[in-house]
């Protein structure tokens, strides 16, 4: 269970409830034991009947009555105390639940970009949900009934061995077989447990990618291929349950075999003591098989537990793997930061952990407060990288960038991204409506707010001829839109945050050459006071620039202003004059 002792900060932020758990369950197993007590001495009452002719009738019946009002009485305190004991302790476990998804959802949220490139979707949803839910399991049904088996045997062994130690001893004697067969079982069903949970992920994965890629799939007429790697996956998940569940079945039969041959232990030795005359009142072995069996479900539910506690101890160590994952990029200053917007690389190099490549080397520019900063350059030069690395997506491998003359690494990190607005090259729209969408960047965006920024990314007459308009419900990841539509409504999310520095990749990429120059003459009123940092393929995008930087294989080969450039031979006055003659240049 030592990865499960991470979850010992939650036991300790609900110590009462547990502590109250534990006192109500104490309080059920004592009142439930007077059961077999009862029945004992009614059973010896009548007994006592035969043998004893100065007794009566009427008053065996008294006592038989009284004893049948008490026992019914103890067993509704003891269900009572039952009840409150699962509203101690299951709904501790649901709060540990909540606590731990969001623990876990707020840590993915922290977590870099290296990160999600080197895991999948479906991984990190099975570990939220899929494997929180078996933790759950473990500190709710788990604690629960191993609470309710150690104090009911303490109890009840207590009681027996006050009435005979002897017959006690030998009631036992299966248990120490039980409890090995318990640990192989265990055992068995850790290791089988972890590999159902791995393929599951697997199996979450690949149908979370299928329902994302379901276009390509049906574009590219492989739905039949698909099927048939789901089902190899499914048959696999399959075998791997059907596994897991066998031996998940060994309990059972393992339980009541033992509990079997301790109820023929108690009533072969039970009645030669009582033969012999060590047991006073055949009472007793009532009693005892009462209490044996009283034991039968604490027993059998110790395979219940043991294999949620396996199941659990599987899980959690897949969430441990990835809470002690500590982020790449952190804050490392305490004070706020105000933000102008100058943006300075001096000798900036990064290089990508995950696939070694170098993508920018010795890159030196600055963007003053107000300025925009265009930079070109063919597929893979460097031109995104430094759009992240200005985010703090990323931090450099080595040189400087600075934020208003301070290093980007001492600027609060929260302030920095607060005051960034950022456009991707792959919009990103949420299953929302299409005003939510744009107030991601605002919550407290007014409704005239959004169609202004609508207004000004040139997508507003596109939403009022929606049947719903503003209120429209985009499809995941915005498939309702098309790629013109899902980036002018992202440019709009970006506006109306407002913030000092505006980062635009490649944005107006799937837009017509028209509609690209409204949006740019927009954007040049609206960024006026604004660092803008433009990446484009097109001059049209770039030309208004107040600096232009030309990339290549992650090096600066050309800057300078538009009319410097386009008289310079080079790739921007090639670029130009092949964009001019395709008119793509307003």
């Amino acid at each position: 269970m030592k990865e499960l002792q991470y979850l010992n900060k939650y036991f300790a932020k609900y110590k009462y409830r547990f502590f109250f758990g534990i006192i109500f369950t104490i309080a059920a197993q004592i009142f439930s034991l007077f059961t077999p007590e009862l029945i004992g001495n009614s059973i010896s009452a009548i007994k006592e009947l035969t043998q004893n002719k100065n007794l009566t009738i009427e008053l065996i019946t008294s006592a038989l009555y009284k004893n049948i009002l008490l026992i019914i009485g103890t067993t509704i305190i003891a269900g009572f105390f039952t009840f409150l004991m699962r509203q101690s302790i299951i709904v501790m476990s649901r709060y540990v639940e909540f606590d731990l998804k969001n623990e876990v959802f707020n840590h993915y949220q922290r977590l870099t970009q290296s990160f999600y490139k080197k895991n999948r979707t479906g991984d990190l949803m099975s570990r939220i949900s899929e494997d929180v839910g078996k933790v759950r399991m473990y500190v709710g049904p788990a604690v629960m009934y191993s609470l309710n088996t150690i104090i009911r045997f303490t109890v009840v062994i207590i009681y027996m061995y006050n009435i005979s130690p002897k017959l006690t001893l030998y009631t036992l004697l299966p248990l120490p077989l039980l409890s090995y067969g318990i640990f192989k079982i265990s055992t068995v069903i850790n290791k089988k447990s972890g590999l159902f949970q791995q393929n599951l992920s697997t199996l979450s994965s690949f149908t979370q990618e299928m329902f994302s890629g379901i276009r390509v799939i049906k574009a590219y007429a492989i739905e039949n291929y698909k099927t048939e790697e789901f089902s190899k996956l499914t048959k696999d998940s399959n075998e791997k349950a059907m596994s897991l569940a066998k031996t998940h079945s060994l309990f059972g039969p393992l339980m009541i075999l033992l509990i079997g041959l301790s109820n023929l232990v108690v009533i072969y030795v039970g009645g030669m003591m009582y033969i012999k005359g060590d047991i006073p009142d055949i009472g007793i072995i009532a009693q005892f098989i009462l209490y044996i069996n009283m034991l039968t479900w604490p027993v059998a539910s110790l395979g219940w537990v043991s294999s949620l506690v396996q199941e659990a101890e599987a899980s959690q160590k897949r969430i441990n793997e990835f809470l002690l994952i500590q982020p790449e990029i952190t804050n490392q200053v305490e004070e706020h930061t105000e933000i102008v917007g100058r943006i300075e690389f001096k000798d900036v190099s990064f290089t990508y952990e995950d696939t070694n490549i170098e993508a920018l080397k010795h890159i030196n520019f600055t963007v003053n407060p107000g300025e925009t900063l265009a930079i070109l350059g063919k597929t893979g030069s460097g031109k995104s990288t430094i759009l992240s690395l200005i985010s703090r997506l990323y931090d450099v491998s080595s040189g400087v960038i600075k934020i208003d003359e301070n290093p980007i690494q001492k600027v609060h990190l929260d302030d920095l991204r607060n005051n960034v607005g950022v456009v991707p090259q792959d919009a990103f729209l949420f299953s929302d409506t299409i005003k939510n969408n744009i107030k991601f960047g605002n919550e407290n965006a007014t409704d005239e707010e959004v169609i202004e920024v609508a207004k000004k990314a040139v997508v507003h007459h596109n939403i009022v001829d929606f049947t719903n308009q503003y209120e429209t419900i985009l499809g995941e990841r915005g498939i309702t839109l098309s790629g013109g539509q899902k980036q002018r409504v992202s440019i709009a999310r970006a506006l109306i945050k407002n913030a000092p520095i505006l980062l635009l990749d490649d944005c107006l990429s799937a837009v017509d050459t028209e509609t690209e120059e409204q949006i740019l003459n927009n954007l040049m009123a609206f960024c006026d006071n604004k660092t803008t940092v433009i990446v484009s393929h097109r001059i049209s995008s770039a030309k208004n620039a107040d600096k232009i930087i030309i990339l290549e294989d992650g090096k600066i080969i050309q800057k300078g202003t538009h009319n410097q450039l386009v008289v310079e031979d080079g790739y921007y006055k090639d670029l130009y004059f092949k964009q001019l003659s395709e008119k793509e240049i307003v």
